[in-house]
């Protein structure tokens, strides 16, 4: 039974899915044709996400396929946020290596409200409106995962991968290396990762990005075309699987107009909100993140 030798684990709204993309481009890697089985974060759970696998056999069965690949690998950021995720990889796949990628903790924040409002799964008005619930505890833990400010925390959340695999296990990349210079990290990916480095893969699509869209109606026709794409996956090779990602990847982004910028007050609040998980985080990484606590 073959199961992932690495996974990028987050954070949700940092570019995982343009992670996995690229990755998914080498010959050598073999990309689940689900892009978030959620396993790990929800082993054997009753009440996990509809889309989410609880069971070893059928997580392993996404792998079935990946034959003679150089390593395997998944992207769920539900690995990161929830702890338990940890103790299902050490006990299924404790030789794991591990890609993460994160955030301006504000910035992401907000991304994450206009997902979610795009997805019509979060009926608050305005994105101060949803902070505000969050903060009184008004939203809890549940689906669909309104933890805007929570999951900003980063320093704890990957402290427990450093503490139980090691540093030499753990790649952390920003969004903003993922964004400047794709090529650089994706080099450097391949390369912790044991595969040819010097494979080009095409970073030009933009994915998963969040955004206003233009027509409500072409935006409910995708968003209704991605879950029948994610139906497929399983069914699909995964050239086909790439192509058709990508056509209505670009039909997404082509819809979508640019969103109102955070208000300077709320901004400044989610900055101080963050400052000392920010300054310990900039200490584990040795990154400078001065640029997260601008106003």
């Amino acid at each position: 039974m073959r199961l992932p030798d690495f996974l990028v684990i987050g954070a949700m709204k940092c570019g995982t899915t343009a992670l996995y993309y690229y990755l998914d481009q080498h010959p050598e890697v073999y990309m689940s044709p689900v892009k978030e089985p959620d396993f790990l974060a929800f082993e054997g759970e009753e009440k996990a996400p509809r889309n989410a696998i609880t069971d070893l056999a059928s997580y392993a069965a996404l792998f079935r396929e990946a034959g003679s690949a150089g390593v395997a690998g998944e992207a769920s950021h539900e690995s990161l946020y929830r702890p338990r995720a940890v103790e299902s990889i050490l006990r299924h796949i404790p030789g794991a290596r591990f890609i993460a990628v994160l955030r301006d903790p504000a910035d992401r924040a907000y991304s994450h409200y206009l997902h979610l409002v795009r997805n019509g799964t979060e009926p608050l008005p305005d994105f101060e409106a949803a902070l505000a619930a969050e903060r009184r505890g008004e939203l809890g833990d549940g689906f669909p995962f309104r933890s805007y400010i929570d999951r900003g925390f980063y320093h704890r959340q990957l402290l427990r991968y450093l503490e139980a695999f090691g540093e030499e296990r753990v790649r952390v990349y920003l969004y903003e290396d993922l964004g400047s210079r794709p090529l650089w990290v994706m080099r450097d990916a391949f390369a912790f990762l044991g595969v040819d480095p010097g494979f080009v893969p095409d970073v030009s699509l933009r994915r998963n990005v969040s955004g206003v869209p233009r027509s409500r109606l072409l935006d409910a026709l995708l968003q209704r075309q991605s879950r029948l794409k994610n139906a497929a996956k399983t069914r699909l090779p995964a050239g086909a699987r790439r192509r058709v990602a990508e056509r209505l990847d670009r039909l997404k982004t082509w819809n979508l107009a640019s969103p109102r910028p955070v208000r300077p007050e709320t901004r400044r609040a989610l900055v101080e909100t963050y400052r000392e998980d920010v300054m310990m985080l900039q200490g584990l990484i040795r990154r400078d993140l001065s640029g997260w606590l601008r106003c």
